[in-house]
């Protein structure tokens, strides 16, 4: 049966006290609060006509690199219009201080945007990739070009606002024939094999794991909570909507990140 909200916390907190290593686990809920639509939403505006099944696809990018490149700074220009919200924030704070502790705060993400970097925490690991790094379509060779998004003021000059304006990617400055791609896991790619290894090294040696606006459904990110729980962790999972975790969760708090993770650091 489902806790009410006041006494979840309370039994979350009960679980957290004393915690030295807790692994944060989040998903596409917690980007979404802060008003970044789940990356299989509907396109809006000039993108209604294409899917991200279309776009974000390797053959795509091979075929059109301009359409692709093009979506994907629509992409991270709807990433940088947003602001990390008070859950990011609380996390970059907890980290810093269990870290003065000698402690950990891991977070690992299935999301491709950097608000837990600007709510000044550090990701051990990206699941699915960032936006914000980028390697060679062709060689794989790590670029470190810098994608310049434009500001509220510069986006409304656009012409791009009437008609769909494409842009090349840049080339790549180490073969000299490719271009750059961002390094995000594209539809029918695998995930990076570092970073799930670094989340299966975070989750078994935490205390509690908190699992965060996540489906709980896409593998294999939905096995993390189960490593965590085989290895001894306590499972809270945060979530307004109940997912498969829920029912075997320690705690399950119905309520959004913004919400409840200001209410169990304090």
């Amino acid at each position: 049966m489902r806790k009410d909200l006041r006494t979840a916390i309370r039994d979350a907190r009960v679980h957290l006290e004393g915690a030295q290593r807790i692994a944060v686990l989040t998903g596409a809920g917690m980007s979404a609060e802060s008003g970044i639509a789940t990356y299989r939403d509907a396109q809006t505006g000039l993108w209604e006509k294409y899917s991200p099944e279309q776009l974000a696809t390797a053959e795509a990018m091979s075929d059109q690199p301009d359409l692709v490149w093009s979506w994907i700074l629509h992409q991270a220009r709807v990433i940088r219009s947003v602001e990390p919200h008070e859950g990011h924030n609380v996390l970059g704070t907890w980290q810093r201080e269990l870290r003065e502790k000698n402690g950990a705060l891991d977070i690992i993400t299935q999301n491709i945007d950097d608000l837990h970097e600007r709510g000044n925490a550090d990701v051990l690991a990206h699941l699915h990739g960032s936006t914000f790094s980028f390697r060679c379509f062709e060689c794989d060779a790590p670029s470190d070009y810098e994608l310049q998004t434009a500001t509220p003021e510069q986006l409304a000059a656009r012409p791009e606002l009437d008609q769909l304006v494409l842009e090349d990617p840049p080339p790549c400055t180490q073969c000299q024939h490719g271009f750059i791609r961002p390094n995000i896991v594209l539809f029918g790619e695998m995930l990076p094999q570092q970073a799930m290894n670094d989340a299966l090294d975070a989750v078994r040696s935490a205390d509690v794991a908190l699992v965060v606006g996540t489906s709980n459904i896409v593998q294999p990110a939905a096995s993390l909570p189960i490593a965590a729980s085989a290895a001894g962790a306590k499972i809270i999972e945060i979530n307004p909507n109940v997912t498969p975790l829920s029912e075997d969760a320690d705690v399950y708090i119905a309520d959004t990140a913004g919400n409840v993770l200001p209410e169990l650091y304090r």
